[in-house]
């Protein structure tokens, strides 16, 4: 079932923003098989989908997004699906249809078994991952996983655990400098110079170290300034990612940043804040590596493929950060091989995609 479910996901477009056909195809399979399902809207967006299935113990939470990035030019493989030896192609084959394919079929699997020999599953497919999480922070707002006990996630991690992230803020600078004639620089203060001598110089911030995380980063994104004819530019602007651990809160940031700039000397005046977002900022979050959750996960994993899965922190983010931080569940990440994600080319392992599946399955009987 999940190798079929991957070939059906993996040959619906759906790119940020235009989820409604996977949504509505995940909503008919579910009620087909007489899950009980709700949807939850996502304005502009997919629906999310909410399935549920009644067992005893603690409860479940499986997480997997429905939507991928735009495609990209440069394809030698059909974007919609090809499968070739082990590898099957295709936009989201594996960031992450081959993970929401292996947890939909892990959940229809179990509803096979008796409500004694399972636990409080629910299922959940969201919207807009690749953009602001906009499913994902519904999801949570909506207080229907309030009572949940796990998160899973199926995002591709090459069959490792992942038990955690680093966070992440998007800034906004913006240099004011001082118009003149360019013939004349010296009487002005030409603000995209400015800018770039202070990015030029971000690799001059110190940061703290997490035993986990490591450490934070900065990177600029995108740079803009230009000049009212043969004039000083007065303007510039830049927006940077800046990757976060535990205890590097905003006003760190914006205080480290205002730092560099007076160290540099630089001329003109600077403002610094946070770019605007339609859902909260992506905060760092940690699971103890003995958490009952995972010690039982691990040797499930050991027990059917006979080996412990490496444990491993993610360096960027993911819905995984809002259930982790903002839901304050222990949230695992686990997903299939594959490789090319965001790219050209993209595969996944449909035989990792089996083993997937098969872990979270047992593992999910494993807790009654």
């Amino acid at each position: 079932m999940e190798v079929e479910l991957l070939k059906e996901f993996v040959s619906i477009e759906s790119p940020t923003g235009r989820e409604q056909e996977i949504s509505a195809f995940i909503r008919d399979f579910l009620e087909e098989k007489d899950f009980e399902v709700e949807t939850l809207p996502v304005e502009g967006f997919g629906d999310d989908i909410i399935a549920y299935l009644p067992g005893k113990g603690p409860t479940v939470v499986l997480n997997g997004h429905m939507d991928t990035v735009h495609p990209s030019k440069g394809w030698t493989k059909n974007p919609l699906g090809e499968l070739e030896g082990d590898r099957f192609y295709g936009i989201g084959s594996a960031d992450m249809k081959g993970g929401l394919a292996a947890i939909l079929s892990a959940f229809v699997e179990l509803a096979e078994l008796p409500r004694k020999k399972r636990p409080n599953v629910i299922f959940t497919a969201v919207s807009d991952e690749e953009g602001y999480s906009r499913g994902a922070w519904e999801l949570i707002k909506s207080g229907k996983l309030e009572g949940a006990d796990l998160i899973l996630v199926a995002e591709p991690t090459n069959e490792s655990l992942m038990l955690g992230a680093r966070g992440r803020f998007v800034v906004r600078v913006r240099v004011a400098g001082k118009k003149a004639h360019a013939a004349r620089p010296h009487l002005g203060i030409n603000a995209i110079e400015e800018l770039c001598r202070f990015v030029g110089s971000l690799g001059r911030i110190r940061f703290r170290n997490h035993r986990k995380l490591g450490i934070g980063s900065y990177c600029t994104l995108h740079i803009e300034g230009s000049a009212d004819g043969l004039s000083v530019p007065d303007e510039a602007m830049a927006i940077i990612d800046r990757h976060i651990i535990p205890e590097e809160d905003w006003e760190k940031v914006r205080g480290e940043l205002l730092a560099l700039w007076e160290k540099l000397g630089l001329r003109g005046s600077v403002k610094i804040s946070r770019f605007e977002r339609p859902t909260p900022d992506m905060l760092p979050y940690t699971v103890r590596e003995n958490n009952r959750f995972v010690n039982v996960f691990r040797s499930i994993h050991r027990t059917f493929l006979g080996r412990e899965p490496e444990i491993t922190y993610g360096r960027s983010v993911g819905d995984f950060n809002y259930f982790g931080a903002y839901l304050g569940k222990p949230t695992l990440v686990y997903g299939p091989v594959g490789e090319n994600w965001h790219s050209i080319n993209e595969w996944v392992s449909v035989s990792s995609v089996r083993r997937v599946k098969k872990v979270y399955t047992a593992f999910l009987r494993s807790l009654v």
